[in-house]
């Protein structure tokens, strides 16, 4: 795979980019990121609308696959710096589900932040800049973000950075128990300008 910002046969060739905005660094992942993040994937406050907590074991597993999603597409979940205040905040980024369901294959736009960055704009900030690397150098068609229905933080930042929502594209997520009240997720939209 070449480096040097252009395509290769492989798809978009700069796994290694960083995405700044005014605040904050987009980067790949550290060793040094592990801890914190482990830490970040037991705070019961930012694993609210997930299943349950992670154990370093699947904090770190779930590092190991987001670096292979970087090698593999050119982009993935970046870590998030906020220089001068953390070298570590948690991720925002880009992921290709592993279920199927009516809206797939497709490319997601997350984000996952230590509770202590919330509030401030930070994921609204990094996810904007997220869809216009998404939709410039990766000229992706659209980008999809889902959570829970329940999760009222994460849509706000969907309808902060412009994302639209069709309550028929609601959907059962199929890894989580039919009732649970996780199971029913929106779905939102996004498209180049």
């Amino acid at each position: 795979m070449n480096t040097d910002g252009h395509r290769s046969e492989r798809g978009w060739a700069a796994p290694d980019v960083e995405i700044a905005t005014p605040r904050l660094m987009l980067r790949r992942w550290r060793p040094e990121d592990l801890a914190p993040f482990a830490a970040m994937n037991c705070d019961p406050r930012v694993m609210e609308f997930f299943p349950k907590p992670l154990s370093r074991e699947e904090s770190d597993a779930m590092v190991s696959r987001i670096q292979q999603h970087f090698e593999d597409h050119g982009f993935g979940l970046w870590a998030v710096e906020v220089p001068g205040v953390t070298p570590f905040a948690g991720f925002i980024g880009l992921a290709i589900p592993r279920f199927t369901a009516h809206f797939t294959p497709c490319v997601e736009i997350g984000w996952r932040l230590v509770a202590e960055c919330w509030g401030q704009g930070f994921a609204s900030e990094g996810a904007r800049a997220v869809l216009d690397h998404a939709f410039g150098p990766h000229r992706l068609p659209e980008v999809v973000s889902m959570t829970a229905t329940c999760n009222l933080r994460s849509r706000r930042v969907m309808e902060r950075i412009g994302m639209r929502h069709d309550p028929r594209d609601d959907f059962d997520h199929p890894s989580i128990a039919p009732g649970d009240r996780l199971c029913r997720h929106v779905l939102y939209r996004a498209t180049p300008i």
